[in-house]
């Protein structure tokens, strides 16, 4: 049996302890759709064609893996992936208890599509998109926070 899992989020920017997800991910399914989300409501630092590029040139040593952009509901882009599985990261109890209330919505729109929650490894379990722009914008060193092409990539957008 073939399962293809998508892996959502909005990866702005994408950050080492999502890379650890991906690559688990990676070793554990067929095939993994990172889906990059365009949150139209969220003030992103990078375009949804910057993220996409920079989630492809991260994972592009991992051959299963595909990256696409998508913008509405989660729910119709795991639709048209033909997704069995929906991988979903955990930090703290405030992701598990808002991510618990997701997995119960998405459960009642597609009943068959299960949902996985996986912690980073522990060095990474204090990382957040937020932090690291956060930590970028007061001239902070970003480099052990997300991968090497990523911090050029911020460190160019915060000098503009």
């Amino acid at each position: 049996m073939i399962k293809k899992v998508v892996y959502p989020g909005t990866f702005d920017p994408l950050t080492n302890g999502h890379l650890d997800i991906i690559q688990r991910v990676a070793n554990l399914f067929d095939h993994v759709v990172l889906g990059v989300a365009a949150s139209p409501s969220k003030k992103t630092m990078f375009t949804l064609e910057e993220r996409v590029e920079q989630a492809i040139e991260v994972t592009k040593h991992l051959p299963n893996v595909s990256v696409k952009g998508f913008s509405g509901l989660l729910i119709d882009f795991v639709k048209q992936e033909q997704a069995d599985v929906l991988i979903r990261g955990l930090r703290t109890t405030i992701d598990f208890e808002y991510e618990f209330g997701l997995t119960n919505m998405y459960r009642h729109l597609q009943p068959n599509l299960e949902s996985i929650f996986l912690t980073p490894t522990e060095q990474y379990m204090f990382l957040s998109s937020t932090i690291v722009r956060e930590v970028a914008i007061h001239g902070g060193d970003i480099r052990s926070f997300v991968p090497e092409f990523i911090a050029e990539a911020i460190e160019k957008k915060v000098q503009s």
